[in-house]
C-alpha cells in the first residue's frame, strides 16, 4: 500500500480525489486534508496567504498520522505566486513541518512538462490574465518556452468547482496552440480527472492538469510509477506497476 497526502485548499474539485484513487487501484490511498483558505479570491494578495507556512502546517499533523509517504501542498495559484525561490522556500518549509518528502502542483507541472517531452506549452487558465502571467513566469523559470497563456478571469475557486465538461473541453480547445506540444490547465478548483482522456482526443496532444499532475507528483516522491491511462499520456510513461496492481 503506497499511502499519499495532500492538502487541498477549501473545497471545489476534491472529489477528483477518491475518482483518482480508483483510477489508480487498490494498493494507492490518497488522502485529503482540507486548509483554510481565507479568502477565496484569484488574486495574489489572497493567494499568498493562501500558501502562508501557518496555513499549511494547521494539515500536517493529520496527513502525519494518516500514514502518508509523501505531501503535496495540493495548489497551483497559492505556490507560484511565491515566484521560483519563494515556492522552493514553501516546499521546504512544508517538507520540515511534515517530516516527509514534499511539493506543490506547481513543481509538479514543471516536472510533468518534462516527463511528456514537451518543450514548448500552452496554457489555458481559469484565472485572470495577471495571475495566470504569474504561472507563465514560473514555468519559464523552469525552462519551459510557454507558447500562450490564456486566461479566464474567474476570481473565485467555487465557481470554477461549479465547471462541467463542457466548460473544462471549451476552456481547452480556446486555450490551445498549434505549436505547443502539451497543453496545460493550471486550478485544482478545476473537475478534471473524468474528462483527461477526452481532453487530449480534442486537442491531440499530451494534457497536464493540475489535480492530475499532483497525484502524479506525489507518486514520484514516493518513487512509484502508476500505468492508468485514463489519466493521459502522462501516466502510461514506462510504469513500473500497472493500475490494478500488477507488475
Amino acid at each position: 500500500m503506497t499511502a499519499l497526502g495532500f492538502l487541498y485548499p477549501g473545497h471545489s474539485a476534491e472529489d477528483d480525489y477518491p475518482r483518482m484513487e480508483q483510477m489508480l487501484g487498490s494498493d494507492v490511498r490518497l488522502q485529503v486534508v482540507h486548509t483554510d483558505i481565507g479568502e477565496d479570491a484569484h488574486r495574489v494578495d489572497a493567494l499568498l496567504e493562501m500558501g502562508s507556512a501557518a496555513r499549511l502546517a494547521a494539515g500536517v499533523e493529520e496527513l502525519r498520522l494518516s500514514g502518508a509517504e509523501a505531501v503535496v501542498w495540493a495548489c497551483t495559484s497559492g505556490s507560484f505566486v511565491h515566484g521560483w525561490e519563494g515556492a522552493h522556500e514553501q516546499v521546504r518549509g512544508l517538507a520540515l513541518a511534515a517530516g516527509l518528502p514534499a511539493s506543490s502542483t506547481s513543481f509538479a507541472f514543471a516536472h510533468a512538462v518534462r516527463e511528456v517531452g514537451a518543450a514548448r506549452v500552452a496554457i489555458a487558465a481559469t484565472y485572470p490574465d495577471d495571475v495566470a502571467a504569474h504561472f507563465t513566469a514560473f514555468l519559464k523559470s523552469a525552462g519551459t518556452e510557454v507558447v500562450s497563456t490564456r486566461g479566464s478571469g474567474i476570481i473565485t475557486a467555487a465557481e470554477v468547482g461549479t465547471w462541467g465538461r463542457d466548460e473544462v473541453l471549451a476552456l481547452a480547445r480556446d486555450g490551445d496552440h498549434p505549436y505547443a506540444q502539451a497543453l496545460l490547465l493550471p486550478d485544482t478548483a478545476l473537475h478534471t480527472a473524468a474528462h483527461v482522456r477526452e481532453l487530449e482526443a480534442a486537442v491531440g496532444k499530451p494534457v497536464l492538469t493540475a489535480n492530475q499532475v499532483t497525484v502524479w507528483e506525489a507518486l514520484r516522491l514516493a518513487e512509484r510509477r502508476v500505468n492508468a491511462p485514463e489519466l493521459g499520456a502522462l501516466f502510461t510513461r514506462e510504469p513500473v506497476v500497472q493500475a490494478d496492481g500488477t507488475p
